[in-house]
């Protein structure tokens, strides 16, 4: 069981407050992940549940369990950081077994978790060699097997993925994901990546300055999303956002489209523009059209469309898609 309850949390560094006063519930067996922008709270958040840091008021509860005073090593959490914290010195086998070791597990037990983990994780091949001879995902591999042998009620990723480069994060994700699919164990990831947050998550929490904005699954958030920084964030390109006269025909002070919701023409439609900058990427087409009296708004077209630098074309939002907010920045 693995069910994580934040009752009143509340972190304070002196009189700077981090995290205001929070309430969140993570089923058994949920992928939730925490994202926001630099400094929001988010990594502070996960060290709380872990243990690695104290909280300045409220309850957490495991399984039911009050542990807001124990220690980490009695909360029953597995955690994997941002940098793989490896032993150079040990091969990829002593890593993984380190803390079975550490916890007077019998040689037998060691040995059969530590080759099970290593099926799962595609690392038998490499069970002799030392993290110096790995890559950058086989080392982040280790370190969850390093985490997979405790046999955790949850796993707290800490931005594990931010060190390896745009091809291997998008690999790692995909395996990270299916790990949980085979694990059906709780995990909670953290990632200033709104990319990872929608493509791995059942659910996600959008902070902000220590506040949480939203709390959803992954298509929740992008079709309804609760305020203007949610649609801001969750979504990529991200929202356009239009103001004033423009907005005020569609009956709000803001409204916002996606980019992939924009129809657009050569000869008609709402706003006419001229095309900045192009962005080809096979698939897709990214247009960036300089609108008078609305601004520059993002178009995801087809990669087969032909516009270039200079040309007048005509945009449309689909009035079906159209997100409005009011004077506050909340949804209507």
């Amino acid at each position: 069981m693995g069910n994580i309850v934040l009752k009143n949390v509340s972190k304070s560094f002196g009189a700077t407050t981090i995290i205001p006063d929070i309430d969140l519930d993570i089923a058994d067996g949920e992928f939730v992940v925490f994202v926001g922008p630099s400094g929001c709270g988010k990594s502070t958040l996960l060290r709380l549940i872990a243990g690695l840091e104290d909280t300045s008021a409220g309850t957490i509860s495991i399984d039911g369990r009050d542990v807001t005073a124990e220690a980490p090593a009695r909360r029953g959490l597995a955690m994997v950081f941002q940098s793989y914290a490896l032993y150079p010195h040990m091969s990829v086998y002593n890593n993984i077994a380190f803390p079975l070791k550490m916890a007077g597990e019998s040689r037998e037990a060691i040995d059969r978790k530590v080759k099970d983990a290593a099926r799962v994780l595609n690392l038998g091949a490499y069970l002799e060699r030392r993290p110096g001879q790995l890559s950058g995902g086989q080392r982040q591999r280790v370190a969850i097997g390093r985490a997979i042998v405790r046999q955790p009620k949850a796993f707290l990723f800490d931005e594990p993925l931010s060190n390896l480069d745009a091809a291997l994060r998008g690999t790692m994700r995909l395996e990270i994901s299916e790990l949980h699919h085979q694990l059906k164990t709780t995990m909670v990831y953290v990632t200033h990546d709104q990319v990872e947050a929608m493509t791995m998550a059942d659910k996600i929490v959008v902070l902000n300055a220590g506040n949480i904005e939203q709390v959803g699954s992954p298509l929740d958030l992008y079709r309804k999303p609760r305020n203007l920084f949610v649609a801001g964030f969750i979504g990529s390109p991200r929202m356009n956002f239009i103001e004033g006269a423009p907005a005020a025909r569609h009956g709000a002070p803001t409204v916002g489209i996606r980019p992939e919701h924009i129809l657009v023409s050569r000869t008609q439609g709402e706003w006419q523009g001229r095309v900045g900058v192009t962005e080809h990427l096979g698939a897709d087409t990214f247009l960036h059209v300089h609108v008078d009296g609305v601004g520059t708004i993002n178009v995801r077209a087809g990669g087969d469309v032909e516009f270039g630098h200079g040309d007048t074309i005509h945009l449309t939002p689909d009035p079906a898609k159209l997100h409005r907010f009011d004077g506050e920045g909340n949804a209507l």
